[in-house]
């Protein structure tokens, strides 16, 4: 890990401090709870000029540039450099990884934490006393490892790569608050989210669970981060995983915050590290409140920022997931001005970066108690299993076949999750062998399956609600993964209609739905839901669990099945977006690739 001289944290879980006097009170309260041990710079002032305006994806030549510049030379500016990842959802090994070329998909071998560990290494070199390595979260949920352990086994994984800085992400509560906590205490990195709140009868009650911000020494000069998680959190996972959490909207203190740091920590430039979506960030960076911070490092959507997108009020990144990509940052800083930037989006690439043959042999040793069981192959397929799709996509539609398969209701469902890194048949062989482990990563919860009655009307309103959490024009009422998948039914929508006014079309069995029939459905039960609540569904008619989960659903589908060839089959269309549609950010120039 890169050695700065880094203050300590800073908790509050007031609503807001308005005043000089409130801020001064604000610190001065928190020095005796011996959140901040020390202040550097505070009285310096430094300043952050306007950053010049993105033109063009970054490029290793402009790094080269900036580096060779007099006044890096001579030590009068600093060359800053910022390394960022995110969404690695517990994806240890090296995988198959998409992207969209010439108005096709093309699929590339990347990530891998040994490759990753060799990649950081080799950037962090090239600026050794000035880089930070930052995660945005979502990185021991979503494989078989982790799930196993409650995410413990990735832990020291994490710790050998070298973080700086880290965030929980929306899915670190998916073992429960207590879990997360120690799973999150025991990073070597220091944690932050100004967010996230005990919400508990103890003498943590209304507390932060996680120091809101982290300041640190970089080339001289004092820079600040502060976190945030996405507030929806509760409402997007089953709302058992957040019990005992709070969680507020970062515009509730996110002023406050870049105001402390500015003016009384002394930091020179102010980052927001967040776990929202990039649509939610973009938003965000367009809101008052985070003038005076230079970037937003966003996390969530698993979006692949080539350059970053221009609010009116900072800049947002995001870093691609899977352990695929690195963000990468360069500064120039001279007495506190941003004099010129570059920013990349790299691949993890196996064929660049050798694997890291410590990081190998840890990987190895934590995997092998469970290797057993998760390399056993429980079936196979024939086409590309993907889930990049925002309306529709073969993996969920190869787990709403085998639930309709299993339990044969009129219409199965599967959440519109966006992790799992797509998995490719051998070019020789014709087809790719689908492990537990990658179930694992197809459904990191092992939910039991239920089932319940609804209306045609139930269902019509329901729809409409999904698309809206996904389509929404007010980014901040988006929340969630893609369009919610589906077996039996067939849905023709407009996204950019308001809400109410989304659906088209709806048929179940090539038949119009009818408003007043009942239709039985199938999907996964989510822990803290009302018992009559399915999938979102509420007040569902004769609630029943299956006693089965979904991965005996699909192993046993597999088992008869396999080879399978799920793809897109129009189950869900759209009048004004392909089916292969790969983001819900509009009206910016930026595209998934």
């Amino acid at each position: 890990m890169a050695k700065h001289n880094h203050t300590g944290h800073h908790n509050c879980s007031c609503s807001s401090c308005n005043t000089p006097s409130d801020l001064v009170n604000e610190i001065t309260a928190v020095n005796r709870r011996n959140f901040l041990r020390t202040s550097l710079l505070g009285g310096l002032g430094f300043y952050t000029a306007p950053l010049v305006a993105a033109t063009g994806a970054g490029n290793e030549q402009h790094v080269s540039e900036i580096t060779r510049t007099q006044a890096v030379k001579r030590g009068k500016a600093q060359h800053i450099t910022i390394l960022n990842t995110s969404d690695i959802h517990a994806q240890l090994l090296t995988h198959d990884e998409f992207f969209w070329e010439n108005n096709r998909p093309v699929y590339r071998k990347r990530g891998g934490l040994d490759v990753l560990k060799t990649m950081l290494d080799k950037l962090r070199a090239e600026n050794p006393h000035n880089t930070l390595v930052i995660d945005g979260g979502d990185c021991f949920q979503g494989g078989g490892v982790a799930a196993l352990s409650e995410g413990r086994d990735i832990v020291p994984l994490i710790n050998h790569i070298g973080y700086d800085l880290m965030l929980p992400g929306n899915w670190e509560v998916v073992y429960g608050k207590e879990m997360m906590q120690k799973d999150l205490g025991g990073y070597n990195a220091y944690k932050i989210c100004a967010n996230m709140y005990h919400d508990t009868q103890d003498e943590f009650a209304g507390d932060l669970i996680f120091p809101p911000y982290w300041t640190t020494m970089l080339g001289g000069i004092k820079i600040g981060f502060i976190g945030y998680n996405d507030p929806l959190t509760p409402k997007r996972q089953s709302p058992a995983y957040s019990q005992g959490i709070r969680f507020t909207k970062p515009e509730e203190n996110v002023a406050k915050y870049i105001r402390l740091l500015k003016h009384y920590e002394g930091c020179a430039m102010v980052f927001l590290v967040t776990h929202m979506g990039l649509a939610q960030q973009v938003d965000l960076a367009n809101k008052p409140q985070v003038e005076g911070a230079a970037y937003i490092l966003g996390a969530d959507t698993h979006e692949r920022v080539r350059t970053p997108i221009q609010g009116k009020y900072a800049k947002v990144t995001e870093p691609g997931a899977f352990g695929s990509f690195v963000a990468k940052l360069d500064l120039v800083v001279e007495d506190g001005i941003i004099k010129d930037h570059n920013y990349q989006l790299l691949d993890v690439d196996p064929e660049k970066y050798p694997g890291h043959k410590g990081m190998k042999k840890l990987i190895n040793t934590i995997r092998t108690p469970y290797s057993k069981e998760l390399d056993t192959v429980i079936g196979q397929t024939k086409t590309t299993l993907v889930r990049y799709y925002v309306i529709e996509n073969p993996m969920d539609n190869l787990i709403t076949d085998a639930l309709m398969w299993k339990f044969k209701p009129d219409i199965a469902v599967s959440n519109g999750f966006r992790f799992c890194p797509p998995l490719v048949p051998d070019a020789k062989k014709g087809v790719a062998n689908i492990t537990n482990d990658y179930l694992w990563s197809m459904l990191p919860v092992n939910s039991e399956a239920k089932t319940g009655q609804v209306t045609g009307k139930q269902l019509w309103d329901w729809l409409e609600k999904e698309l809206h959490n996904v389509f929404a024009k007010d980014p901040a009422k988006r929340f969630g993964g893609w369009v919610v998948r589906f077996k039996g039914m067939e849905v023709n929508f407009t996204m950019y209609n308001d809400l109410g006014k989304r659906l088209n079309w709806v048929k179940v069995a090539n038949q119009p739905l009818d408003f007043d029939k009942l239709y039985t459905i199938v999907a996964c039960e989510r822990e803290g839901d009302p018992d009559d609540t399915l999938c979102r569904i509420e007040k569902v008619q004769n609630p029943r669990k299956l006693n089965q989960t979904l991965h005996n659903v699909v192993r046993e589908y597999l088992k008869k099945h396999s080879p399978v060839a799920p793809q897109i089959e129009g189950r869900c269309t759209a009048t004004d977006a392909h089916e292969t549609l790969l983001s819900q950010l509009e009206g910016y120039d930026y595209v998934f690739r």
